[in-house]
């Protein structure tokens, strides 16, 4: 190799050790005692009074992303009740709890056909339960509720 060409060429140990000391090791296996100074830690404020300030409000926002303009809404069909919120005429969030999942008339016939629930798009029992609350006005055809971001 010409010494023109070892110039052109990185070092690579050099650059690895600056990539290291820039942005720390990213050694995701902590149980072999690596390079890691272990898991990242979020500060916590030493005020008590700011603490507990601080936990009531991530509570808070917590509930807002995963419960902001759900609805219940219940199968007329099999009688389970999930969480609703229409998003567009083409979009619905709906939240499956344990028990409507299980008590649920088409996931068990899924089930019993040896299908897994998990890859069905959704019940049409339910479907249809959705359009009903939404024909009667308990459910909007596009949720008024601002999105959790804007809280």
């Amino acid at each position: 190799m010409s010494s023109e060409e070892q110039h052109s060429v990185p070092d690579v140990d050099r650059l690895a050790r600056s990539m290291l000391l820039l942005h720390g090791a990213h050694d995701d296996d902590h149980s072999h005692g690596g390079a890691s100074a272990g898991p990242r830690r979020k500060a916590t404020p030493t005020d008590p009074r700011r603490a507990a300030e601080l936990r009531e409000a991530t509570q808070r926002d917590r509930e807002r992303y995963l419960t902001s303009g759900l609805q219940p809404v219940d199968c007329r069909f099999c009688h389970v009740s999930v969480l609703v919120k229409k998003l567009g005429p083409e979009h619905t969030s709906v939240q499956w709890n344990s028990e409507a999942t299980e008590r649920c008339a088409y996931f068990a016939e899924v089930r019993a056909s040896g299908g897994v629930t998990a890859r069905s798009r959704s019940c049409p029992k339910l479907a249809d339960s959705i359009e009903h609350a939404i024909a009667e006005g308990i459910l909007e055809r596009a949720s008024s509720a601002p999105s959790p971001g804007d809280g």
